[in-house]
């Protein structure tokens, strides 16, 4: 692939100034026309060592406003980054709406020169190529422009790169003894990146190999690339405007009796009995929250369920005997202006555990596909596909080796009644109901098709959905706990047993 492409290209210095002045104002009209739609823009830049990536932003964001882009230089993970999943960072990065970031180096790095290194296992890197796969896609599909760059010189002209800036003290610490050896193992390292071009080369984020020989013909094809693609993307959200489907949620009726007609509400138990159980159930998980950190086990636990259907009090005994340094408990209440510049899943992945701790999310990213869907909050495109996406992201955080499980708190419209009433009748508690909590009771048909259909499409062996019959607080709180010590008996005795092999 790469042996094909034709490095000596080159370019006049008159024409190549032209062509750089007239693209240059055009990049400058086309940034703020992004920033009024609303385009969030991605640029990454790859590429072999010495092949000018700095240089290159550099001459690339001249002409823009320097308020609407932010540049990020990716280094090796640091150690608070090799404790979270490894797309962990990149999605803190992730601008908002109308802004650009612009990436010297990015999240293939991983399976370039980490797999070079032999960092990664060669195993891992088809689930590598996954995870990445699925985080452009997700971007793409909500709305974000990424352009990805490979810059590319030859092994020779890298070498003759890396002896003029090791002859000067002022710039020899720019060459690692890592880029030296992929110099002289040129061919290897090709094959990596050639692999890497060939697996993430899709429609919506496409490659473009840039011939950097020449530093003036390679600034003139990155910012004409550039250029091409914001105007395309442009033209596109303008014609997605005009054909924008309406936004009320459609409903085939299949998903009706589905797994929430089946549940025994009538589970119960007894004060004295869940008084026990309680207390021996939170001094075990106290316990194995102690190998949790000493076994560097990631946890992430999503409550869901009916107003009043007791999230609060299963999280609160969750969390009773747990060491207050390692967890954290997020409530989602309706997402803020920054979050809505973003991609809706941005605002839980910043939020996702390093190895080792907790973390509760009092609802959760699937709100997606019942709230959003059933308020109209979003498209019927958008919450179909938010299942895969979902899918996707509880997959890369179970192979990062998270224990996820999710509960939804199940009670009748009965009970949800009195316990309403329960909480006007209460000073107390009155703080807990809403005008909005009686007007969602109308949806309840509505609310409970929606959740079956999740239910369905979302529970998977690394990331199970947990029906609680919350109908009797106590069973519930006892079902939760009893749900999760299981889960991490389990998890503890796979990674113990790994260690000892």
């Amino acid at each position: 692939m790469l042996e094909k492409v034709d490095l000596s290209k080159t370019m006049d210095k008159k024409k190549m100034k032209a062509v750089l002045d007239e693209e240059s104002a055009k990049l400058s009209i086309l940034q703020r026309a992004c920033r009024t739609a609303g385009i969030p823009v991605m640029i990454v830049f790859e590429g072999l060592g010495a092949a000018g990536k700095g240089t290159q932003i550099n001459r690339l964001i001249q002409p823009m406003d320097p308020r609407g882009f932010v540049v990020y230089s990716v280094d090796k993970e640091g150690e608070e980054e090799k404790r979270h999943p490894y797309l962990w960072r990149f999605w803190n990065l992730i601008p908002e709406n109308g802004k650009i970031a612009i990436f010297d180096r990015s999240w293939y790095r991983r399976v370039l020169t980490d797999r070079f290194d032999r960092h990664i296992p060669e195993k891992e890197i088809r689930e590598t190529f996954q995870d990445i796969l699925s985080f452009e896609e997700q971007l793409s599909d909500g709305g974000y422009c990424i352009i990805k760059l490979f810059l590319y010189i030859s092994q020779k002209e890298q070498k003759k790169r890396f002896d003029k800036l090791l002859e000067n003290k002022e710039t020899a610490w720019r060459v690692s003894e890592g880029d030296q050896k992929r110099n002289r193992e040129y061919k290897k390292y090709i094959k990596y990146n050639e692999e890497m071009l060939q697996q993430t080369d899709t429609d919506y984020a496409p490659w473009t190999i840039v011939e950097a020989m020449e530093k003036d013909y390679a600034a003139v094809k990155i910012i004409s690339t550039v250029r091409k693609r914001l105007e395309y993307e442009l033209e596109k959200r303008q014609s997605q405007t005009a054909a924008r489907r309406s936004l009320a949620p459609s409903s085939s009726g299949m998903f009706k009796l589905g797994a929430l007609s089946g549940v025994d509400l009538t589970k119960t138990m007894e004060k004295e009995e869940y008084k026990e159980k309680l207390d021996k159930l939170q001094k075990r998980l106290e316990f194995l929250h102690s190998e949790l950190y000493r076994l560097r086990i990631p946890v992430i636990l999503g409550f869901e369920g009916w107003d009043a259907g007791g999230k609060g009090g299963a999280i609160k005994r969750l969390t009773s005997h747990l060491d207050p340094r390692g967890y954290a408990v997020y409530p989602t209440p309706a997402p803020n202006d920054i979050e809505k510049a973003h991609h809706y899943l941005w605002r839980f992945w910043i939020h996702m555990p390093k190895d080792g701790h907790i973390a509760i999310f009092d609802r959760t990213w699937y709100g997606r596909v019942m709230v959003e869907r059933i308020e109209g909050f979003c498209s019927e495109d958008d919450w179909k596909r938010a299942y895969q996406e979902i899918n996707q992201m509880e997959r890369h955080l179970a192979n990062w080796g998270a224990v996820i499980l999710k509960f939804w708190m199940h009670i009748d419209k009965d009970e949800q009644e009195r316990r309403f009433t329960e909480r006007q009748n209460t000073p107390e508690k009155q703080w807990k109901i809403t005008d909005e909590d009686w007007r969602n009771r109308a949806k309840w048909d509505q609310y409970e098709e929606a959740v079956n259909e999740m239910l369905v499409r979302t529970s998977t062996t690394y990331a199970p959905w947990i029906i609680v019959e919350g109908n009797s607080k106590y069973y519930a709180r006892v079902k939760v706990l009893e749900t999760v010590i299981g889960a991490l008996e389990d998890k503890i005795a796979q990674v113990t047993s790994k260690k000892r092999e």
